[in-house]
């Protein structure tokens, strides 16, 4: 059963969580770049700051004086039915997605509609995988988790590596991660959300495994592997256990063109000796501080979600991965590369995902907890290409 109607709805995206700070930053980029006829809206729990948001986003686009309000509150499942109801897609930013997130996954399963959030936390997507897959394939709904730098540029960049490289061998698959970006206090939250939840995180995984189909004839992982040197970007390669080699590995473990055996590894890649060992103490401070609940509030008040880095700092800041894929004889080194990542770029994937999802044709068919490569692809690709997201080549042989 296909409960998809997008003519029937009112919407075709709604963006909640849109006076959030990077709510508000998608919203802008909607309001310059959603295409003419779509209809869209902005939502979130309070009616006030969403008129203050549109008054601003009127200012620049004058549109934007009709734009639709819906008031909802994330916690409140009613709402979020309501919400989902009503829309193609809808694109959420409200995070720790663990604590906010699980109603408005549960109504556009159950709706059928498609959904896009930023989330980095594995835990939420290996609980809305075991309470959400099924009832959104038998509905028609596209669940795609971390459509934000947590994974579109390593999820996409393995994918556009791959696409140049033999089929049907054993591949491998490297990513060094560059950037200068700085965070906000929604990010920050989410990042202590996820080192708090060790052990919950643990389970939620457990759990998955007992539900995924298990792959016959065919291999797709992501292994951590250590700290080394890289010759091929000239830079310390430290291990970063996010979210992202899970997308990758997911992506992979769904689509032929990873061939019979997949391993991809994911790395910051630092400059110096020096720096490594220093972001390695701070990365090390931050998880045990994290522990202590104390420590965690004591941080969390200081960087207070809904604040975040000004447009000056955002337009000095960039990101580079570079990704080196190994098979069948053949090497290929490409690159995904932007401007600030954690915001104005994030921003720009979680627009383009939405919009993608409610206007591409020719989409792969597909549904359930699915992701970017997997229900995107090339059109998403290409989407990102034409908004000034890099992917390149760099050498090949």
């Amino acid at each position: 059963m296909d409960t998809r109607d997008g003519t029937a709805r009112a919407f075709d995206v709604v963006l909640f969580g849109a006076t959030g700070f990077v709510g508000e930053i998608t919203a802008r980029y909607l309001a310059a770049h959603a295409p003419a006829g779509c209809r869209w809206a902005i939502a979130g729990r309070s009616r006030e700051r969403l008129e203050r948001l549109r008054e601003r986003l009127a200012a620049e686009h004058p549109a934007c004086a009709a734009l639709p309000l819906l008031v909802a509150d994330a916690a409140d499942p009613d709402a979020a039915r309501e919400l989902a109801g009503s829309a193609r897609v809808v694109a959420t930013t409200v995070g720790p997605y663990v604590w906010y997130g699980e109603p408005l996954v549960a109504a556009c399963a159950e709706a059928g509609t498609d959904y896009v959030d930023l989330t980095g936390e594995p835990e939420f997507v290996d609980l809305m995988y075991v309470r959400y897959d099924a009832r959104a394939r038998e509905t028609g709904a596209r669940l795609v988790h971390a459509c934000g730098f947590d994974s579109v540029p390593h999820d996409l960049g393995v994918y556009f590596t791959v696409r140049r490289l033999p089929r049907d061998v054993p591949l491998r698959v490297d990513g060094f991660v560059r950037t200068n970006a700085s965070f906000s206090g929604g990010t920050l939250a989410s990042a202590l959300t996820v080192m708090a939840r060790g052990r919950h995180t643990a389970r939620a995984a457990r759990e998955r495994r007992l539900y995924e189909p298990r792959q016959v004839g065919r291999r797709a992982r992501a292994s951590l592997g250590g700290p080394r040197f890289s010759r091929e970007t000239g830079a310390w390669a430290l291990p970063l256990p996010t979210l992202d080699p899970r997308v990758v590995a997911r992506s992979a473990a769904a689509l032929p063109e990873y061939g019979p055996d997949f391993r991809y590894r994911h790395y910051a890649a630092v400059r110096t000796l020096p720096a490594a060992l220093g972001g390695a103490a701070v990365a090390g401070a931050g998880f045990a501080l994290a522990q202590l609940p104390p420590a965690r509030r004591r941080l969390m008040d200081r960087y207070e979600p809904g604040n975040g880095p000004d447009p000056e700092r955002r337009r000095r800041s960039w990101f580079r991965v570079r990704f080196v894929g190994e098979g069948g004889g053949r090497r290929v080194c490409t690159e995904v590369s932007g401007g600030d990542p954690g915001y104005d770029e994030t921003a720009k994937m979680l627009a383009e995902s939405a919009l993608c999802l409610a206007f591409d044709e020719g989409l792969p068919r597909t549904s359930g907890q699915v992701t970017t490569a997997v229900a995107m692809g090339d059109a998403l690709l290409e989407r990102l290409g034409a908004a000034g997201i890099r992917f390149r080549v760099a050498d090949a042989r």
